[in-house]
């Protein structure tokens, strides 16, 4: 049987899984348009690269930690999609972008990830390879969220949302607003990215207040 602190925990990461999956699929009728185009236009690669790298390091966390799952499902969703829409973009993208995209791959994706994997691997133990890894995670999701900001200049340009899909944004703002809650509920300093209920019951109203303030301090 579930606490009612863990039925919240779970709703708030069922629903979490959910956003962030509309997360994934918002950018699909601009990559149904690049197909039918067989261009790229301006789009940029920016954000499914990070996106990518992102979900890479969500899974490496959720290895690290325990009763992890919502953190894997939704992160191997992620990668799944990620690669699939930046496949088609090097396929349709100008040589200059491809290769953009192809560096970026290179330097986050294959040398970034492994070597945070590699480092916090040999000379991390325990709680502070956790820790560490959390962090770095936590600064990326906090890429995410700005990545799609790469192409506000172009916005302000044009005067034009054509390429900064609003739907994306929205359901950015709703998957954080639940991962945030889902987090808070956790008593988690990463945003509802890994489970520590370590508290007793005679110090878990305490521990929550404390959480809940520094929450509103950050």
């Amino acid at each position: 049987m579930f606490s009612i602190d863990h039925a919240w925990v779970f709703a708030f990461g069922i629903l979490g899984n959910i956003l962030s999956f509309m997360v994934y699929l918002a950018p699909v009728p601009t990559f149904s348009r690049i197909f039918k185009k067989k261009s790229t236009e301006d789009f940029q690669s920016v954000p499914y690269v990070v996106a990518l790298f992102s979900s890479m390091l969500w899974i490496y966390y959720a290895w690290l930690k325990s009763n992890a799952i919502l953190l894997i499902t939704i992160n191997a969703a992620g990668c799944v999609i990620e690669t699939i829409y930046i496949a088609l973009y090097i396929v349709y993208a100008l040589k200059s972008a491809r290769i953009l995209t192809l560096k970026l791959l290179l330097l986050l994706n294959f040398g970034g990830f492994w070597s945070i994997m590699i480092l916090t691997i040999f000379f991390l133990k325990g709680l502070n390879r956790v820790r560490v890894v959390g962090w770095i995670c936590m600064a990326l999701s906090v890429s995410v969220f700005a990545a799609p900001l790469s192409i506000m200049a172009q916005v302000i340009r044009t005067k034009s949302v054509e390429f900064m899909p609003f739907w994306l944004s929205f359901f950015l703002a709703m998957s954080a607003v639940m991962w945030f809650f889902y987090g808070l509920l956790l008593k988690d300093i990463y945003i509802g990215d890994y489970f520590k209920c370590y508290s007793t019951p005679s110090t878990r109203t305490t521990r929550s207040l404390q959480r809940s303030r520094n929450y509103l301090l950050w």
